[in-house]
């Protein structure tokens, strides 16, 4: 029986989390602006399903599907909103499922570093998939499960503080988010980050 772990509706990319997704992609790169959706499931290999009904039902492209045994994770995007809305919709009817469905998201751990040692940063640094995080900024990390759910923590943070997106796990076991700045914008993003995850609806589990 299929669970669907992540659903997640993202209303604008911004300009960081837009370039992350592009330089890890194997597929359609998004641009800033654009409407994304992601969505996670269990087993994995059902997301060849959910691709197929998402491509058909509107103009939507796709950036990222991954097909890992416990969980398949698919990202699709477009220019316009209403495509993407009405993709997410296919998808989930050919899971026979509503938004009501999605597991709704927890906080495993949350914490901020102040003032990262040089050290510290170039240990970050060598396995980040983003931007560089600099010697003497804060560092702030997230994890949340499931996974896509951090996408959402990732962009509204961007929304509301100028940080430096260090890092961003989308898939596996954990969602994993890492953000460097300044103390006060670290402090915002943080904010932002833990309360966009908090707002979202699901079932408990």
């Amino acid at each position: 029986m299929a669970e669907l772990r992540s659903y997640v509706y993202l209303d604008r990319l911004q300009p960081q989390f837009a370039a992350y997704v592009g330089a890890n992609a194997r597929g359609y790169i998004p641009i800033p602006g654009m409407a994304a959706i992601l969505v996670e499931i269990s087993p994995g290999v059902l997301i060849n399903r959910v691709t197929d009904a998402a491509m058909k039902a509107a103009n939507v492209r796709p950036g990222l599907m991954v097909v890992e045994r416990h969980f398949g994770v698919l990202e699709f995007h477009s220019q316009a909103q209403a495509e993407v809305k009405h993709a997410g919709t296919a998808a989930l009817k050919t899971l026979g499922m509503t938004l009501e469905d999605r597991v709704k998201p927890k906080i495993l751990s949350s914490q901020v570093i102040h003032k990262v040692n040089a050290y510290h940063a170039q240990m970050v640094n060598v396995s980040r998939l983003c931007s560089m995080l600099l010697p003497g900024q804060d560092l702030y990390i997230l994890e949340v499960q499931p996974a896509a759910y951090i996408t959402h923590a990732a962009n509204e943070a961007e929304k509301n503080s100028q940080i430096t997106l260090v890092d961003c796990r989308t898939y596996g076991a954990v969602g994993r988010l890492y953000l460097g700045g300044k103390q006060s914008d670290v402090e915002r993003a943080a904010g932002a980050a833990e309360g966009a995850i908090k707002s979202i609806k699901g079932r408990e589990t």
